[in-house]
């Protein structure tokens, strides 16, 4: 198998074209992740978040910056240890991430990460 490493693609014209879409690859990539610091509300990095929204304690709205196609997309969520992290209300634009201690009391923890896969 061979490999091609280009910087930009050109079309022959001259013009630049767009990123080329490889389907097969797209499915097994990440359409979202967010790293966030519950305790300042602060994003302490993303891909496809557009804001986080503090609803209460241990509870955000994370919003996407391009929708997803539909509801039925993956999340996996992770944090420090001792605490749970979650998920609910799972909308195209939208869903909601959870944290709490054992008993699932929320609470606001300095990184709670989230990795979403869908279309």
């Amino acid at each position: 198998m061979s490999t091609i490493k280009v910087g930009t693609l050109l079309a022959a014209d001259g013009t630049t074209t767009t990123q080329p879409s490889i389907p097969a690859l797209d499915k097994r990539m990440a359409s979202a992740w967010v790293n966030l610091n519950m305790s300042t509300a602060a994003i302490n990095g993303s891909y496809n978040v557009s804001s986080v929204t503090d609803v209460a304690v241990g509870r955000f709205t994370v919003s996407f910056t391009t929708a997803m196609a539909n509801a039925n997309y993956s999340i996996s969520t992770s944090t420090i240890a001792g605490y749970i992290s979650g998920h609910s209300m799972m909308t195209t634009g939208s869903f909601r991430l959870q944290n709490g201690d054992s008993n699932w009391s929320n609470v606001d923890v300095n990184t709670v990460c989230a990795t979403v896969f869908g279309n």
